[in-house]
């Protein structure tokens, strides 16, 4: 019932676009994390169309579109859960909606746990952030990086808004820094070639049928 406090319009959503013009180049391409998501595995819980979760995952210079956006369906949760194709640095988030109470006004973020659900998110997150209302995706919310400098699975609980029944999300940026996985069955030891031949004297005596019980 408190969401009504928060309806002053900031006004600046809409007529200072003369900043954004001049942004460096950079910018962009620090925000290019969503391209090293794992886009077939990720998961949206709670959104009112299947697979709308992941259009909210858009090109920087895309991050303004209007016409691909996420809802809440049962309430004013949204859940993502943000598989990489690698191991990511993550330094900030941007997080744009509408300018009304859909708007979400809290993010939580936690790192490394796939598959997570609602019955997950009371454990203790990596980082909360208050939000302010963005439809132009300019307010950055910088992460502790020390806290998500090796995050391979990045959740993102949407736990509430400004007061409406539903939540409505237009672009989630991710900027940070990327490195490849790392191939763990290339490093697979074949131990067994200088073993004693001592340890094997056993096995002529020792039946290698193994009994289900």
């Amino acid at each position: 019932m408190s969401g009504h406090g928060h309806g002053h319009g900031h006004g600046h959503g809409h007529g200072c676009g003369c900043q954004a013009e001049h942004e460096p180049a950079e910018r962009g391409v620090e925000f290019g994390l969503y391209r090293r998501i794992d886009l077939d595995k990720l998961q949206c819980l709670n959104e009112s169309l299947d697979g709308h979760g992941r259009l909210v995952f858009k090109p920087w210079e895309q991050r303004r579109d209007r016409e691909k956006f996420v809802e809440s369906d049962a309430d004013e949760e949204l859940l993502f859960n943000i598989p990489f194709t690698g191991s990511v640095k993550l330094k900030g988030v941007i997080i744009s909606g509408e300018d009304d109470d859909s708007h979400p006004s809290e993010m939580r973020l936690y790192k490394n746990m796939p598959h997570m659900s609602f019955d997950d998110t009371g454990r203790e997150p990596e980082q909360v952030f208050r939000l302010n209302r963005d439809t132009t995706a300019e307010l950055e919310y910088p992460t502790k990086i020390t806290r998500f400098s090796n995050v391979e699975h990045l959740s993102i609980h949407l736990s509430r808004n400004f007061g409406a029944d539903s939540t409505r999300v237009y672009y989630i940026g991710l900027r940070g820094e990327y490195s490849e996985a790392h191939r763990h069955e290339v490093t697979i030891c074949t131990y067994e070639a200088s073993a004693n031949p001592a340890d094997h004297r056993v096995e002529t005596m020792t039946p290698q049928t193994h009994f289900i019980s």
